[in-house]
């Protein structure tokens, strides 16, 4: 038996949609947890530091993880149609991936106020979370491109 025909290959576009998923599915669980962190540990540092962290979810997104959102889908589109599902990210970024849960799991059992271990997660979950929306914006760009033959809204002339 061929090797080639065990590869679960899809067309990109599934890859962008799965890609936009995991970045959603991480980020809100990150958040969640954030959130869960915040409500039971409830203290008068907790409302300045949840602003403080969704402020900086909003910068760590746009000068960090928007640029590898982009980079990404880059390297997305250069693929040809069909292509092994698990290539929706890089082999380094599964490396990223695999040291950022150790990291995780290692924070969560240090002796780390959860009210600050629930801003980094609020941080680092925000910015995945609003990285989503470029995948989702590259999906349905290719769903719905522009010479569909969509009906397109009506001059502002008329």
């Amino acid at each position: 038996m061929e090797l080639s025909k065990l590869k679960p290959s899809v067309s990109k576009k599934w890859l962008i949609a799965a890609a936009g998923i995991m970045w959603m599915a991480v980020g809100l669980m990150l958040c969640i947890r954030a959130y869960h962190w915040f409500s039971v540990g409830k203290s008068a540092i907790s409302f300045p530091l949840e602003l403080s962290g969704v402020f900086l979810a909003i910068v760590v997104y746009y000068f960090g993880f928007s640029r590898i959102a982009g980079k990404n889908l880059t390297r997305l589109r250069q693929f040809p149609d069909r292509v092994c599902f698990f290539a929706f990210q890089a082999w380094r970024s599964y490396l990223l991936i695999i040291f950022m849960i150790t990291l995780g799991i290692l924070l969560r059992h240090s002796s780390l106020p959860r009210n600050y271990l629930a801003e980094i997660y609020l941080i680092i979950g925000g910015a995945l979370f609003l990285g989503n929306f470029a995948y989702y914006g590259a999906f349905r760009r290719i769903i719905y491109p522009k010479d569909s033959g969509l009906p397109q809204e009506k001059a502002a002339s008329e």
